[in-house]
């Protein structure tokens, strides 16, 4: 039975259709919007900790291994990355020089 002011089943299941994509194309922007948010916090995160760490350069042809301190980029490594201590006892070492461009003694002291 079909009144010639109802909507037919077909018109509503094609209004509904047009409803849930909308519905998907909404939770798949916010999908990738809450991931690019979480990739910039992981990042963060990983910056703030190499900005509490230090890192050791190895030596190189004749020069001495230097420390720096984990954010440096003058050494761009990112693992191995040394505690506070760790780097205290570097820093006493012979043969490993500070850094000239990020003074990783600074926040030693």
């Amino acid at each position: 039975m079909s009144d010639s002011g109802s909507i037919s089943r077909l018109d509503k299941l094609r209004a509904l259709e047009e409803w849930l994509d909308w519905q998907l194309r909404q939770t798949r922007n916010r999908v990738r919007e809450l991931e690019v948010q979480e990739r910039q916090e992981q990042q963060r995160r990983e910056r703030a900790r190499a900005e509490l760490s230090w890192k050791l350069q190895p030596q190189r042809s004749g020069g001495p291994a230097l420390l720096h301190r984990g954010g440096c980029a003058a050494y761009t490594a990112q693992m191995g990355f040394i505690n506070r201590e760790e780097a205290l006892i570097a820093m006493n070492e012979p043969d490993i020089e500070p850094c000239l461009v990020c003074n990783p003694q600074t926040g030693l002291g």
